[in-house]
């Protein structure tokens, strides 16, 4: 997959690929499972921001290159600097990210496959539509590393039901595609082989509506249902600032970058 002419990106990690009216951003960054870095976030934001303001394109798809669609946030980018203005700002990018995806007139589908955990479950959970491979498994991991998953919160509980969100979010489990389709967080779960030609089918049936009917529709949708979204993100940015400068979540990522075990937490 290469980049297009007109969406000249850092090939390194993201490209776009346009056919028809169908646009597809690939996370390429595979040795990290994708990992949300700020600089990936960025471009991403880049290609919305062109993406919104081109007529040509009638829905979007994102997907990931390698074995995961997305492992959440770049930890070891997180370790490296865990100042509070530092995190704030790397929360405050990617909730910007995360509602310009709402924003966007063009739905947006994510293509799943591998894992998608933490930010990357979000990733999923605030994308308009969603089908994966029938062998992928979601978490919001970060409670495992002494990180809750506040940001990821937000997208995951405006999909699932709150018993279910709280579960994923408590316990940090994983849960099949089959159950991310029960709970609401996909659409569908379709064969691996099948999931090119699935995502490719929803994505060709939604660029076949009419864009203004679904500029106007998509819009509404999330003015109704999502009242207050900025502020929730806001708010939990806030949270994962503060509970990133607890030295539980230090030890945590730590051990889990280090390759160690992790802390037993109920000591402490």
């Amino acid at each position: 997959m290469t980049a297009t002419d007109n969406a000249p990106v850092n090939e390194a990690i993201l490209l776009r690929h346009d056919e028809g009216a169908v646009a597809t951003l690939t996370l390429n960054r595979p040795d990290k499972y994708n990992a949300l870095s700020t600089e990936l976030m960025d471009l991403i934001q880049q290609q919305l921001g062109k993406l919104a303001d081109d007529t040509s394109i009638r829905a979007v798809v994102i997907a990931g290159a390698g074995k995961a669609f997305c492992a959440g946030h770049d930890l070891r980018e997180m370790r490296d600097d865990p100042s509070p203005k530092a995190i704030q700002a790397l929360f405050e990018q990617c909730s910007r990210m995360m509602v310009s995806l709402t924003q966007l007139p063009q739905p947006v589908i994510a293509k799943v496959h591998g894992i998608a955990t933490a930010a990357g479950c979000q990733l999923v959970a605030q994308c308009d539509l969603a089908v994966a491979a029938d062998d992928v498994r979601f978490a919001t991991s970060g409670i495992n590393v002494g990180l809750f998953c506040g940001t990821p919160m937000v997208a995951v509980t405006r999909n699932l039901p709150r018993k279910q969100a709280m579960e994923m979010l408590l316990t940090g489990e994983f849960i099949d595609a089959q159950t991310a389709e029960r709970y609401g967080l996909i659409n569908k779960a379709v064969p691996a082989a099948k999931l090119d030609d699935a995502v490719r089918a929803m994505a060709e049936t939604v660029a076949s509506k009419g864009p203004a009917f679904i500029a106007a529709g998509k819009s509404l949708f999330y003015r109704q249902i999502e009242d207050g979204l900025a502020g929730a993100y806001q708010d939990a940015a806030r949270t994962m600032v503060d509970n990133m400068q607890n030295v539980d979540a230090r030890d945590g990522i730590n051990a889990f970058l280090d390759k160690r075990d992790m802390p037993d937490w109920q000591d402490r």
